[in-house]
């Protein structure tokens, strides 16, 4: 009777362990294999690579123009700055803060500097990057008129109920868009080997004019040195 219960016993474990790894090795083949979804952002991201491509100049300006026509002081300018860059490609984001270096590039003169120390009242390096950017935030024609004449900025600080004509955020939009798109930054994404019109490379000035001698500034922005100093 004992043998007949130990054996029934040694059946039912036997049996027990049987199932049990059945069940386990089960459980393994039905288990569905992980899948990693790329978010489009880090999608984009791993396919993009560093780029010394300016934006097109003349969608950069539009992208400026509508910023201008949908805002009515800095603060709101930035946010549409910022709402349309992020509608663009991840390298298109990084061509327009490229196009705006260029520019500032450009603007990088001794008589712009007067401009920018007469309307500010004084003017550091730094002022004076904000000050361009204040400028090229005005669009195409403001831009360009003042490279060609600085008296020309008059026309914009006319039109304006501005006090201070320094646009620091200005230089920011690109950076906070392309972050926005690709939670990267966009500065790792910037071919400085082959683009080179940046404020690394701006050149030495030499000044024709001196604060301490007003009549020097006068002779660069008669205008604007009229305008703010009567």
């Amino acid at each position: 009777m004992k043998k007949t219960i130990t054996s029934l016993l040694l059946i039912i474990f036997i049996s027990t362990l049987t199932y049990g790894q059945t069940s386990v090795t089960a459980t393994a083949v039905s288990k569905p294999l992980a899948v990693t979804v790329l978010t489009p952002a880090i999608a984009d991201t791993l396919s993009l690579e560093k780029s010394s491509e300016m934006l097109d100049e003349a969608t950069y300006w539009n992208i400026i123009d509508n910023s201008i026509k949908n805002s009515s002081n800095q603060a709101d300018q930035e946010v549409v700055l910022i709402a349309d860059l992020e509608k663009l490609s991840p390298k298109e984001i990084v061509g327009f803060r490229l196009r705006t270096d260029k520019l500032l590039f450009d603007t990088y003169n001794q008589e712009l500097w007067c401009a920018a120390y007469i309307v500010n009242n004084g003017s550091t390096d730094g002022g004076f990057d904000y000050f361009r950017s204040w400028l090229i935030s005005k669009g195409k024609d403001a831009y360009y008129s003042a490279v060609k004449n600085t008296d020309a900025i008059l026309k914009i600080i006319d039109a304006s109920e501005e006090e201070e004509y320094e646009f620091e955020a200005f230089g920011y939009v690109a950076v906070s868009a392309f972050k926005a798109v690709t939670n990267q930054e966009l500065f790792d994404y910037i071919d400085y080997d082959k683009f080179t019109t940046n404020d690394e490379n701006y050149p030495i000035l030499k000044f024709t004019w001196n604060v301490d001698e007003p009549e020097t500034m006068q002779k660069v922005c008669p205008k604007l040195y009229e305008r703010f100093n009567k």
